[in-house]
């Protein structure tokens, strides 16, 4: 069973852009230290912020569900911190892993459109690498086994197969599967398009 403490916290820049994300416990850290305010939205949908003293204060007067119960109180856990001290940008750069290339390609075959489980996908080089491919975006695509099998150390005409779409760079990235079934925290959304692009995880 998860822990509170383990829970994801959204952390802003100090321009309120979404950089990074972390686990309660740290963000709990920052806050004692001075350096994170924790970010709620009231009522009336005003953003507003905590320093570690308020927010313990705000606990107490309106404990919520998710309460961290420490030796002398308890405290809310947060969902989104800004950073007091730190203006770095969100990274538009995807990185080139497994599961991106899962994502840009919808999990699904580039050959044959098969929508498959993670299982049951390989990665094809589309010249292969015998013949001078490179790992890259552009040259590397989703593939169902029999695909691949098929295809071999081919080219997709050479193996009578055809590509659904152009491999390339992503100019976005896919939003981090948090846990791979937690849903994005409602407070979240301001802040985050779950469509566009993504934040990375973080100690």
């Amino acid at each position: 069973m998860e822990s509170l403490l383990d829970r994801h916290v959204l952390v802003l820049n100090r321009l309120w852009q979404a950089v990074n994300v972390c686990s309660a416990r740290r963000a709990f850290t920052l806050l004692y230290q001075g350096q994170a305010n924790v970010v709620w939205r009231d009522e009336e949908n005003n953003y507003l912020t905590h320093d570690f003293q308020s927010w313990h204060d705000f606990s107490q007067a309106e404990p919520g569900a998710d309460m961290v119960h420490a030796v002398r109180f308890n405290i809310r856990v947060p969902t989104v911190v800004v950073l007091l001290y730190f203006d770095r940008l969100p990274s538009k750069e995807v990185k080139f892993t497994r599961q991106n290339i899962y994502e840009r390609d919808n999990h699904t075959c580039q050959y044959c459109a098969s929508r498959l489980d993670r299982n049951e996908l390989n990665l094809d080089h589309v010249l292969p690498r015998q013949r001078g491919g490179q790992t890259t975006w552009e040259n590397v695509v989703c593939s169902c086994i029999p695909c691949n099998t098929r295809k071999g150390n081919r080219l997709p005409h050479e193996a009578n197969m055809v590509l659904l779409k152009e491999p390339k760079r992503p100019r976005w990235r896919p939003f981090i599967h948090l846990t791979y079934s937690s849903p994005v925290h409602d407070s979240w959304r301001h802040f985050v398009d779950v469509g566009c692009w993504s934040v990375e995880l973080g100690d």
